[in-house]
């Protein structure tokens, strides 16, 4: 038996079979394989996966040779939101259902199969889109989907008479606030994790602000400011996807899922005429165009997908 995998006795084992990992709800769950978190190092570690070929992901699949090396970093130890190692006596997590203010619950089920996702034998739960090359939870909190919010807030590109620009087939030109990661030197949506107890919704106007706004150093009056400016405008947020993000940390017992709401700011008067301040993790923040060519980290560039059609 693979180091860090003991099989724990009562938990049973949830059966699967190709038909429901490949089922996405349409719309919400449009990730049907992952990429980024297969092969080479793992992030923030001198961890190498085990080679994961194309036709071997899902674990419907057969593929007796793989043997993926485990991993859980030694900076999750102690840390306040980080689970014990299953197995452990007192860590007895409800998977597939909250646990007081944590929820295991999963975006990736479907009406045929609501619980998104399986455990194997030994009693870790396993990837809904398949195998990673990693086993463990990597730098990740929590065993099974670790939850976070993604805010997409948009406006239209506009020329100096206030008009709004077009591209080269006449169509008007959407503009989203990005950051750059301080990690990964990316562009990407301006989110984070949820806390536990906190509303999807409110974690992702709270991740906006900080790594858009800085709102971490702002006076208490100047928060309050900012707070009953947006509050009309982040009222009306639409979720524009749900679902599992193909992120690099991402492992065979742990991974990440978000839910991105789209704020867009029609006549650019709100949020579209603020000055942005890079905070938080991120290093820089700025309104970039959506462009086919755009890269972005993770999926944020399919979320940017998803709004780019329902805009225009």
């Amino acid at each position: 038996m693979s180091a860090g995998y003991k099989k724990i006795k009562g938990l049973k084992t949830v059966s699967f079979t190709i038909s429901w990992f490949l089922m996405i709800r349409p719309t919400f769950n449009m990730i049907t394989t992952h990429f980024k978190c297969r092969g080479g190092l793992y992030p923030r570690s001198n961890i190498e996966r085990f080679l994961v070929p194309d036709d071997k992901v899902t674990w419907s699949t057969e593929f007796k040779e793989y043997d993926p090396p485990y991993y859980t970093s030694p900076s999750l130890h102690g840390k306040p939101y980080a689970d014990p190692e299953i197995g452990e006596p007192n860590f007895k997590p409800k998977w597939h259902s909250p646990n007081g203010n944590i929820t295991r619950a999963s975006y990736m089920g479907h009406p045929l199969n609501p619980i998104g996702y399986p455990l194997n034998p030994m009693g870790y739960p396993l990837n809904p889109i398949g195998r990673t090359g990693i086993k463990g939870r990597g730098v990740l909190g929590r065993w099974g989907p670790n939850h976070a919010a993604d805010p997409v807030v948009t406006r239209w590109k506009r020329l100096e008479n206030g008009e709004i620009a077009v591209d080269k087939n006449k169509k008007p030109i959407l503009q989203f606030v990005a950051i750059k990661r301080g990690d990964t030197g990316e562009w990407a949506l301006p989110g984070g994790m949820v806390d536990p107890g906190e509303k999807v919704s409110a974690a992702a106007i709270r991740e906006f602000q900080e790594e858009a706004l800085n709102s971490l150093v702002m006076s208490k009056d100047e928060r309050k400011m900012y707070e009953e400016k947006f509050d009309k405008f982040f009222s009306g947020g639409d979720v524009i996807y749900q679902g599992y993000i193909d992120d690099r940390r991402n492992t065979d017992n742990a991974w990440m899922e978000s839910v991105a709401y789209n704020f867009h700011d029609e006549n650019g008067s709100t949020v579209g005429a603020l000055k942005l301040h890079a905070g938080d993790d991120a290093v820089g923040v700025q309104w970039i165009d959506v462009t086919p060519a755009l890269k972005l980290y993770a999926s944020h560039k399919e979320i940017l997908d998803v709004v780019l059609k329902k805009r225009l």
